[in-house]
């Protein structure tokens, strides 16, 4: 037998895939939940795509979506670098959305396109990656955290205790997870 080969799915997955077999028991009030939810997912992979490509490329984008434009244009005032991976070790690390350190300022941008009221906690996290990859006390700089989701833009300046405090979590519980794989082996 000579399988045919298919070029054009490798690396794509079917909605109605096998090894997500759990369509088989969805009824169609649920089929189309599901299927809205993968296709809005797919369309805020897109929205950040767009955003990335329009920053990179210093393209200020017109006021129609408030939230991704606002977005775009305040990285690209900014001078912000979008996309930017921020590592502790090999159980910790993220990519942000767009982040600055500028004259003793950190920002970081999050643009959210989900129905689901984003946290702030995310934009903790990096904030405390950020100082933990690059040896900075929290209380020595300014930190601005923004979301930007559904036309509404939330900024936040956590206290540095709140990122130092995480700055310990991501450090004890990093410890914690290199014993566990020693104690595998």
């Amino acid at each position: 037998m000579i399988f045919n080969t298919h070029y054009d799915l490798q690396g794509k997955h079917a909605f109605l895939s096998p090894s997500n077999y759990h369509w088989l028991n969805y009824d169609d009030q649920k089929l189309e939940s599901r299927y809205f939810a993968v296709t809005a997912a797919q369309r805020g992979t897109d929205l950040h795509n767009l955003a990335h490509e329009a920053i990179r490329l210093g393209i200020k984008l017109s006021r129609t979506n408030k939230a991704l434009s606002t977005y775009v244009n305040d990285a690209i005032g900014y001078k912000m670098v979008c996309e930017q991976p921020l590592f502790y070790s090999e159980n910790c690390f993220g990519t942000a959305d767009c982040i600055s350190f500028r004259r003793g300022k950190l920002r970081v941008h999050d643009l959210k396109t989900g129905l689901t009221v984003a946290s702030e906690q995310q934009l903790e996290v990096y904030a405390a990656l950020f100082c933990l990859e690059y040896s900075i006390d929290p209380y020595s700089i300014e930190i601005e955290l923004r979301i930007y989701q559904r036309d509404e833009i939330r900024s936040y300046e956590p206290h540095p205790e709140r990122i130092i405090d995480i700055m310990s979590k991501i450090v004890l519980f990093d410890q914690q997870i290199e014993q566990m794989k020693a104690s595998d082996i």
